[in-house]
């Protein structure tokens, strides 16, 4: 009977041995026989996972968003007039589920659990980063980036892109800034320039105003000096006649030839 006991204990202490466990909010992928087949010896796991199988490995990562950034690193771009300016990206991803086993097989060589994801940044998204905000950065001049809400634009288109990458590699964006920022010599060049082109458009506006009044008043004497060649000895006689028929009013002094004729 004793003997029996140990054998079953031995036996239970071997299958917990041989057994891991994925953690609450955290995905598991199991890697059977070395993962010789590709993508096919790659499966989703939960709770307890038996890996004493030769060439098991079984790999986590969380499922709860992860932050990222460039550390001290400040990345060096240059606009499409080349300009020069920096930006210290932020950003938090997670990975997506269903897509799990996509991540894993494709990263593997990056271990497992938490490490995974930091490595996984620094290796893999932060180089990615890099190279497509400094491809889209060459497509904007300075004054667009630099003018109201140009700066947002870009981030918003920016973050589009990396939003697009992180999920072809199984992982959805949560947040991102890029944070630009330029030198005070470009600043100021910027600002009074904008000032230049504020005031000019004032200087269009007050002429613009100008030329309508003068218009105006050109309209004005054009109306009154035709109003002056219309209003003829004939035609102020009509007038007159025309008075006379509709009120039969007494005329006094010298009256209308026409009347007279009457």
């Amino acid at each position: 009977m004793k003997k029996f006991l140990f054998v079953a204990i031995v036996a239970m202490l071997f299958v917990f041995s041989s057994c891991e466990r994925v953690p609450p909010n955290y995905v598991g992928v199991l890697m059977e026989n070395y993962g010789k087949n590709g993508k096919s010896d790659f499966t989703n796991q939960k709770g307890r996972v038996w890996v004493a199988a030769p060439g098991t490995e079984l790999f986590t990562a969380p499922l709860y968003e992860v932050r990222g950034d460039f550390g001290d690193r400040v990345l060096h771009l240059k606009s499409a007039d080349n300009t020069e300016f920096t930006s210290r990206p932020l950003y938090s991803f997670k990975i997506i589920e269903s897509r799990a086993v996509d991540v894993v097989f494709n990263n593997n060589q990056l271990g497992s659990g938490d490490n995974f994801m930091a490595t996984l940044s620094d290796q893999i998204l932060e180089p990615m980063i890099y190279d497509l905000i400094k491809e889209e950065s060459r497509k904007n001049k300075t004054d667009k980036l630099m003018a109201d809400g140009g700066s947002l634009t870009f981030e918003n288109d920016l973050q589009k892109i990396v939003s697009k990458a992180f999920e072809s590699r199984g992982l959805e964006l949560l947040s991102f800034s890029a944070q630009l920022e330029f030198t005070n010599a470009v600043t100021d060049k910027i600002n009074k320039r904008n000032e230049v082109n504020t005031n000019i458009s004032v200087l269009d506006q007050q002429i613009m105003e100008q030329r309508k009044m003068n218009e105006l008043e050109e309209l004005k004497t054009q109306q009154n000096i035709i109003k002056s060649r219309g209003l003829t000895p004939q035609i102020l006689q009509m007038e007159m006649i025309q008075a006379w028929r509709e009120t039969k009013v007494p005329l006094y002094g010298n009256q209308p030839f026409s009347l007279l004729m009457k």
